[in-house]
């Protein structure tokens, strides 16, 4: 099962109010495209590349557009941690 965190939904919700300025039908568009990108994840949850800027096999990125989705491989989910642009520097601080 794919879970969204709150803070990957919350940056979805700001790709698409960002992108509806100019066209509110390709943002919903877009956003949607996002989310149906991760339905595979149960079954394939190698898909996605490793994220260059970590070093962690279980935190992996698909990418759609120029946009970017982090997510994680948990034992019993998938879980999506971040969606931003792939023009954004990704600083990840890896907690002690």
């Amino acid at each position: 099962m794919v879970k969204w965190t709150a803070h990957a939904t919350t940056q979805l919700r700001h790709i698409h109010d960002y992108i509806a300025q100019d066209s509110p039908i390709y943002a919903k568009r877009v956003s949607d495209a996002l989310v149906r990108k991760t339905f595979l994840l149960d079954e394939l949850p190698l898909m996605g590349k490793k994220v260059p800027e970590l070093d962690d096999e279980a935190v992996r990125e698909l990418s759609l557009y120029s946009y970017r989705i982090l997510y994680e491989i948990k034992t019993t989910h998938i879980e999506t941690l971040s969606s931003f642009s792939k023009g954004v520097v990704l600083q990840w601080r890896k907690s002690l």
